[in-house]
């Protein structure tokens, strides 16, 4: 059985051409895998991510990659996704959950097939998250990933309302670790 769920995996071709264009246009990322790669400075981090799967954020998956980490990816929204960079990131081997136009069942069953155990049989340990619904989830499904060694130690949060909904968790007390704003 596949660990991924896109629209069409024989886009992956033209997926990976675009991700290579996209590459060239992102000199930042290409200095942190040509200086970090070899010390795989994220080894050990299991990340789950729901970001627009864009060939751009494939080019961010693919380094967080590079530097070690093992990722769990899906769209953080219905409409968003480039299905061939989602085509290129499944064909590289990366479990991604994500195509245009899913329904919002099909939508959340993506995130939940994203937090599915890592190959190692663990749990992720970092959140990349856009809108908050998948540190939603977590928050309301999965309490018991706050604590313990193998626990969720930080997340980013890239949008304003993402960014609310987490104003509000420490509000209550019961944001467990630290969050980013991006």
């Amino acid at each position: 059985m596949s660990d991924f769920k896109v629209k069409d995996i024989s886009l992956a071709e033209r997926g990976h051409k675009l991700i290579a264009i996209a590459e060239r246009e992102m000199p930042g990322l290409m200095s942190l895998r040509e200086e970090f790669g070899k010390s795989q400075p994220l080894k050990g981090a299991r990340i789950a991510g729901c970001l627009h799967m864009t060939t751009e954020t494939a080019v961010l998956i693919r380094t967080l990659r590079h530097l070690g980490a093992s990722i769990r990816w899906s769209s953080c929204n219905i409409f968003s996704t480039q299905d061939h960079a989602a085509a290129a990131i499944a064909d590289s081997g990366i479990p991604v959950f994500a195509w245009k136009g899913e329904t919002e069942e099909e939508y959340d069953w993506c995130i939940y097939q994203q937090l599915e155990a890592f190959k190692d049989g663990k749990r992720p340990n970092l959140i990349l998250d856009d809108g908050g619904d998948l540190t939603a989830i977590i928050h309301k499904h999965y309490p018991q990933w706050f604590e313990g060694e193998d626990r969720i130690v930080g997340l980013s949060e890239e949008t304003t309302t993402g960014v609310h909904r987490l104003y509000q968790i420490a509000k209550d007390g019961k944001l467990p670790f630290p969050a980013i704003n991006v």
